[in-house]
């Protein structure tokens, strides 16, 4: 029997192989719109190509403006992301375990089934961010904002979120969360 670390390898392995045929499907779409719109689906930063699958961990990404990139199943384990600028950036099935994003702004950023597992999320703004099915397992939430964020199926068990701002939030069970802090 395969074990989850097995499992989770090979289903980012997944991720990552079809988000390449997503992004070459997406590109092709608009050239053959002929509106001159192109799809931001990479960025170099430094000597870093930030782009869906690419194998970035441990790096040091720090005040990086990611905003609205293509980056899913992207491998930022470890990664420095402090004051990153993520929003609106779709990090879906994306590894994040043990990130460091200390202030960085995630808001309306797409995390489905993303793994941020023990990733430092201080201060982090994450307002309207989809994190449906996320593990957020031992994270660290104080100050963080999640107003109005999808956190159906996510797991927080383990997280320090006493004075995280759920406001408006869907949590874990499906419920809307009508006060600030959990």
């Amino acid at each position: 029997m395969e074990s989850i670390r097995e499992v989770t390898k090979r289903f980012f392995a997944f991720v990552a192989l079809a988000s390449t045929f997503v992004v070459l499907g997406a590109c092709d779409l608009q050239n053959q719109a002929g509106d001159g719109a192109k799809a931001v689906s990479s960025k170099t930063i430094d000597e870093y190509v930030v782009e869906a699958g690419a194998e970035l961990a441990g790096v040091n990404l720090a005040g990086a403006d990611l905003s609205g990139l293509y980056l899913v199943g992207i491998n930022l384990a470890g990664a420095e992301l402090t004051g990153a600028n993520l929003s609106g950036a779709d990090l879906s099935g994306a590894n994040l375990l043990d990130a460091n994003l200390y202030q960085a702004n995630l808001s309306g950023a797409n995390l489905n089934i993303a793994n941020l597992h023990r990733a430092d999320l201080v201060d982090a703004d994450m307002s309207g961010a989809d994190l449906t099915g996320a593990d957020l397992s031992g994270t660290f939430l104080l100050n963080t904002n999640l107003q109005n964020a999808n956190l159906t199926g996510a797991d927080l068990s383990r997280s320090n979120r006493t004075t995280a701002n759920f406001m408006g939030a869907t949590m874990p069970d499906g419920t809307k969360h009508s006060h600030q802090s959990d």
